[in-house]
């Protein structure tokens, strides 16, 4: 006979582990949280450098690639997804970005009541525990806990006052009254350690009765009665088995995963579900459709100084420094990951009357995230455009639930980002030729002088243009056609069903993702016991 539950939570990323924690803080709720991925045990999760180990471990990470895209020469773009106890909160690069209080606000005014900046910083508050302590933007004692770099970097000094020098101001807080500036990024750490949704959240509820957590628990489709979600099936140590729910079953598979489960359940497009064999419970051409990431342009640059990461980590002396820097004060770059400061700028300041371009610096450089540093002192300009308008898709290839989906971001569709992508590129260079920059920079070595024109830019972003790991959109809130879920986040036509990620965002925040996914997963538990409660 299948287990029973009162919830069902499909995934344990972001949104996912913080749902299950939650809802489980009720004695009286039984929960299971099923994880297609393993327990997150590995030494290489929890240091916060580490992610450039799981960025390539098809143990902790799905390691998708998308579609040929033909915007991008047909290239097909590397996509890695976390695949374990925090999902991509486990492998990511620690940044705490909530985006811009426009973003919301155009949630809301979009017909999504309730997801307006003033309604849901209360939920960032909530779920955070900053080192900061709290203030009318911060949590002083959430989960999720939040902390400073510390020391201050030579480079990323030399940035900050090169930004300025353009006239981007210095920042000590990217999620306070204003996102522009130029400054250090907070970090998702504590005391040297990376904090994943799943320490915040999973670790400390780990021991209560009611809830079940279930690792290398693959779904495979919901099971749907009368139009209601009754349950789930999944698949665990090669066997079928079943769970089933009392109250509803909340999907927080993430953007790629969570419309695949939806169709091969039978709920998206159907006449696709029909020529795939799939019967269609509900026809919801939305699902799949919307997709938005934020596409990624990374500068390279020889510095003059051997003071980069890159010659910390080629010598045997600069990586013992390294490792005892991290294990007797749980400092250093170990403890900070890879990118220690950015800015929030408009590459398009005739266009954009809030900052339409991220930066991402690092103190090392190689040929993508995650790779092998190169032979000289090198850091690295990472820039994306925020708010995209290109559109992709997610649909399955067919009935096989083991089968990654189809993924085609379709990048630079549009004028408007092609313009950005190239701006943005500029303005990376602008700052690198300012006086307080330019002694650090012995040549530029991607892309190049030899990338002079718009032309030659453009042509770079298309040919090493990556993700920066943010897919959103693919289940977006709404009531129009093309919505999948409203704004209590219910799936469109099937009740007891809602979807807690952000598929659900009807558009790409400014900003990293993961600070938003949590706040999404700590307002839909409101909105749950609210809703159980009528």
């Amino acid at each position: 006979m299948a287990e029973q539950y009162d919830y069902i939570v499909v995934g344990a990323g972001s949104a996912g582990s913080a749902l299950a924690g939650r809802l489980s803080e009720d004695p009286h709720t039984r929960v299971l949280l099923l994880e297609a991925g393993p327990a997150d045990r590995s030494f290489w999760i929890h240091l916060p450098i580490g992610y450039g180990k799981t960025m390539w471990s098809k143990r902790y990470n799905w390691c998708y690639h998308t579609d040929p895209d033909p915007n991008m020469n047909g290239r097909r773009i590397y996509w890695p997804r976390g695949k374990t106890l925090g999902g991509s909160s486990s492998i990511n690069g620690l940044i705490y970005i909530r985006g811009q209080r426009e973003d919301y606000d155009h949630w809301a005014a979009l017909g999504n009541e309730g997801w307006g900046y003033d309604d849901v910083l209360p939920y960032f508050v909530r779920s955070e525990q900053n080192q900061r302590g709290a203030s009318r933007y911060h949590g002083g004692s959430g989960p999720l806990k939040v902390s400073d770099i510390g020391a201050r970097n030579e480079l990323i000094e030399a940035f900050i006052e090169g930004a300025g020098q353009l006239g981007v101001p210095r920042t000590d807080d990217f999620n306070g009254e204003a996102q522009e500036g130029a400054g250090y990024y907070q970090l998702t750490t504590w005391r040297g350690w990376r904090c994943s949704s799943a320490k915040a959240y999973l670790a400390p509820a780990r021991g209560r009765r009611n809830l079940r957590v279930l690792t290398e628990a693959q779904a495979t489709s919901l099971i749907l009665e009368n139009g209601r979600a009754v349950g789930v099936r999944y698949l665990r140590a090669g066997r079928a088995q079943e769970a089933r729910c009392d109250g509803e079953v909340l999907l927080a598979a993430g953007a790629l995963q969570s419309p695949q489960l939806l169709q091969l359940s039978g709920i998206g497009p159907a006449d696709h579900l029909r020529t795939l064999g799939i019967p269609v419970a509900v026809d919801l051409p939305g699902v799949g459709e919307n997709l938005q990431d934020h596409l990624q342009m990374r500068l390279i640059f020889e510095c003059t100084r051997p003071i980069t990461t890159n010659d910390q980590l080629r010598s045997l002396a600069g990586r013992t420094r390294l490792g005892l820097q991290w294990l007797l004060a749980r400092s250093g770059p170990l403890a900070v990951g890879i990118n220690q400061g950015g800015c929030f700028l408009r590459a398009l300041p005739d266009e954009s009357a809030t900052p339409d371009t991220q930066f991402h610096v690092s103190t090392l450089s190689a040929d993508m995230a995650g790779g092998a540093v190169h032979p000289f002192s090198g850091f690295t300009f990472s820039v994306c455009q925020l708010r995209p308008e290109s559109r992709g898709r997610v649909r399955i290839r067919s009935a096989d639930p083991l089968q990654a989906p189809s993924m085609q971001p379709n990048y630079l569709a549009t004028d408007l980002d092609r313009r950005s992508a190239v701006a943005a590129l500029r303005a990376a260079r602008a700052i690198a030729n300012a006086p307080a920059m330019r002694p650090y920079v012995k040549r530029e070595v991607k892309p190049g002088p030899e990338a002079g024109d718009d032309a030659a830019l453009l042509r770079f972003c298309r040919e090493h243009g990556a993700t920066i790991f943010h897919p959103s959109g693919t289940c977006r809130m709404g009531d129009d056609d093309m919505a999948v879920v409203d704004a209590r986040l219910r799936v469109h036509g099937v009740r007891g069903l809602r979807v807690i990620d952000c598929s659900a965002m009807p558009t790409l925040v400014s900003g990293n993702t993961n600070a938003p996914a949590i706040m999404m997963a700590e307002k839909a538990v409101d909105m749950i016991r609210a809703d159980a409660n009528r």
